[in-house]
């Protein structure tokens, strides 16, 4: 029975390569291949040393079993063809199906395919006995070794020789594709060689084909195929679901992926253990939290043990979402089944406790549970600062204190705190406390102070913190470290800035991207654009991200400096980075064109930035203007200035006048005569230049307009006579 995979094949939905799929069909293949190639020996000659004890041997024993037993001793693989190829041209003695078998896996090993394809075709033809299991044995030998190139071609030797064998070998070598992500290509000529054997497919075929279609991001596709396996003898199963559910949510499909929850839930489809270790999680990373609670009282249900990992997953998503008692008797349970909860799990009910503000109630919570671990004590802590509660956070800072459950990080949530609300006395109080108390500051805490002398705007301070930061080869954190940077910028220190900058960047720390553009900012405008564009590489090496800002910053620093020239590498570089032009940066463009008078980048730029619905300002418009006259070049933006004409109000009318006798003296009287009838009509009278070269224009035009208006009306004058006259007659 033939199985159609009729969606696969509509012409709108594969791409035109699938055809090219023939080449490797198994009638290409028996054709192609009617006997052993000869070897080329000039290339990897056999060493005649070695052959000849071999041959001598067989010479005087040839069994198939002494052959292959010389095969398996022979390392090249010419020489194994050699001795297999001398073998048959012996009389007395006939290959058999495991002579065959281990000369082909040899030489697939060793990534002959063309000789491994051939030798199967010779095989088949000499009709050796256990041929068909020698050819089964050989596609999952060479599966099991990740060969797949050279299993497709010997299942293409199977089918198209009439062989027939179980799905069970076909999904073997499908689901090694699938897994391998092979070429889309190659699972679906495994796919239409089963269709061509006549074997229908199972639920374990069109599954691999799910998953593949769902590689190539083939939704559709993929849900079609699911919803037509049972036209195919098929039912989903677990694993059908598992490839389903998780494809949609990792491709943000979150409400398709309860869908088919649903449907799987109506079919009463029975879930194994690793679809629920599998679909719970992904369902809780998305905060579908009635999902997940569902499918864990499923798993339940099915008498299944959830693990650690289902039950960490859930905690977190209840307390996400503030379903705290949830939380707490899931917590129970997984500690009555024998489960203990690591430190993390406590943090997440802690933290939810701190977003209803509840905060005795979470100090309860880690007493009654017997928590000692500090991560949870200090998730209390930072809830009591977030919460502006300092007294509250001391206080438990205190009790954590006194039952020594408290660590740097837990000094360092309230010396933070108080820096970044600028109580920076109050922080160094509180360190002269943790220093004494035998607590050495860290990187953390001089982060912290930065921050606070950068709110109270003294950087000398905080530069000083920052170069012992530096004598301790630390680093600052990523806010401390863009704080410092803006404020010495602020305070004009940009050298400071550039060193801060220099030093985070070597140790690969990125710097937030508003922080870079002002410090690009600063070296610009001191003329320091060369040190600019040193940073970007830096910027580059540490993973930050430059914005159009820091390189419109560098293009008007070039144009400053008259280095117009090296604006369109800057722009190269910005273009590659994927960053887009704004109507600060075209200007800029557009300005230092001109100073290059390269017309054609001129009109090329500023016909773009008005296409985008971009509005240049008055400025980098005159200029352009002048430019373009001065080269009879006004005639290549005139679709840009008909629209910004007709927009808006961006052209005054000395431009207008620019405008006219330029196209007028390009030969383009229409387009002027258009542009005139918009000035009038804005009340705009044209300058005497203007109007002169407009009457003249028109006077040449006059003569022969007036004659042909008088004969026209003579003729007009005769018709009327002649007309009155008949009439009379009447």
């Amino acid at each position: 029975m033939a199985v159609k995979l009729s969606s696969l094949t509509l012409s709108s939905r594969i791409p035109k390569w699938v055809p090219l799929i023939a080449s490797m069909s198994s009638i290409s293949c028996a054709n192609r291949i009617q006997a052993v190639p000869e070897i080329d020996q000039t290339k990897t000659p056999p060493n005649d040393n070695e052959f000849e004890p071999k041959f001598q041997f067989l010479r005087n024993r040839l069994m198939p079993d002494d052959l292959i037993r010389v095969l398996d001793t022979t390392h090249d693989l010419n020489s194994a063809i050699k001795v297999f190829k001398w073998a048959s041209r012996q009389k007395r003695f006939r290959h058999t199906a495991d002579t065959y078998f281990r000369v082909i896996l040899k030489l697939g090993m060793g990534g002959k395919i063309e000789d491994t394809e051939a030798f199967c075709s010779e095989m088949v033809r000499e009709k050796c006995p256990g041929g068909e299991e020698t050819l089964i044995a050989l596609i999952s030998s060479f599966v099991k070794h990740r060969r797949l190139s050279e299993a497709i071609r010997v299942l293409v030797i199977m089918t198209s020789n009439g062989y027939k064998f179980s799905i069970i070998e076909f999904n073997g070598l499908l689901g090694a594709l699938v897994r391998e992500r092979r070429d889309f290509r190659e699972i679906l000529l495994v796919y239409k060689e089963i269709v061509k054997a006549g074997i229908v497919p199972n639920v374990d075929t069109l599954n691999y084909l799910i998953e593949a279609l769902f590689e190539l991001n083939w939704i559709d596709l993929a849900l079609d195929q699911y919803r037509r396996m049972s036209k195919k003898g098929c039912s989903p199963n677990s694993k059908t679901f598992d490839i389903l559910i998780s494809g949609l949510i990792a491709r943000n499909l979150v409400e398709k992926s309860v869908v088919v929850l649903g449907e799987m839930i109506e079919l009463e489809c029975e879930a194994d253990l690793s679809f629920y270790t599998s679909v719970i999680p992904l369902f809780c990373s998305v905060h579908q939290v009635e999902e997940g609670m569902m499918l864990f009282g499923r798993m339940r249900a099915s008498k299944l043990v959830p693990d650690l990992l289902i039950y960490r997953v859930l905690i977190q998503c209840l307390s996400e979402s503030l379903w705290l008692d949830d939380a707490i008797n899931l917590l129970e349970e997984m500690i009555g089944c024998g489960l203990t909860p690591e430190d993390d799990v406590f943090v997440y009910i802690v933290k939810g406790f701190c977003k209803l503000g509840k905060f005795n109630e979470a100090e309860f919570f880690l007493k009654d549970k017997c928590v000692f671990g500090t991560d949870p004590h200090n998730a209390l802590l930072e809830g009591y600062c977030t919460a502006g509660d300092f007294h509250g956070a001391k206080v438990f800072l205190e009790k954590i204190f006194d039952r020594n459950i408290i660590d740097n990080f837990s000094w360092n949530i309230l010396v933070r705190w108080l820096c970044e609300n600028a109580w920076t006395s109050k922080a160094f109080e509180l360190l002269s406390r943790m220093i004494v108390s035998s607590f050495t500051p860290d990187s953390a805490t001089y982060s912290a102070l930065v921050i606070g002398n950068c709110k109270l705007s003294k950087c000398k301070d905080g530069l000083e913190l920052f170069h012992q930061v530096c004598s301790k080869n630390w680093v600052l954190d990523s806010a401390s470290y863009a704080e410092l940077v803006e404020t010495l910028c602020q305070m004009e220190r940009i050298q400071e800035a550039a060193e801060v900058f220099c030093y985070m960047s070597s140790n690969r720390c990125a710097l937030k991207s508003s922080s870079l553009d002002m410090l690009m900012k600063g070296i610009c405008v001191t003329g320091k654009v060369d040190e600019a564009i040193r940073l970007l590489v830096l910027a580059y090496y540490s993973g930050t991200s430059c914005t159009n800002a820091s390189y419109k910053a560098i293009m008007l620093g070039l144009s400053k400096l008259g280095k117009d020239s090296d604006i369109l590498v800057v722009l190269s570089k910005m273009l590659v980075e994927g960053c887009t032009l704004d109507v600060e940066a075209y200007c800029i463009l557009v300005q230092s064109m001109c100073a290059l008078s390269r017309t054609e980048d001129i009109a090329r730029f500023f016909n773009l930035m008005v296409s985008e619905g971009l509005v240049p300002d008055s400025e980098t418009v005159a200029t352009l203007l002048s430019c373009l006259t001065k080269h009879s070049q006004l005639h290549t933006i005139l679709t840009a200035i008909g629209k910004l004409a007709s927009d808006g109000e961006i052209l005054n009318s000395s431009m207008y006048n620019l405008l006219i006798i330029g196209l007028l003296k390009e030969g383009y009287k229409s387009e002027a005569c258009r542009l005139l009838d918009l000035m009038l009509e804005k009340g705009w009278v044209p300058d005497a230049s203007t109007h002169g070269l407009l009457i003249g224009s028109v006077v040449s035009e006059v003569p022969h307009k007036e004659a042909v208006e008088y004969e026209n009306s003579c003729m007009q004058d005769k018709i009327g006579n002649i007309l009155a006259e008949g009439l009379r007659e009447t």
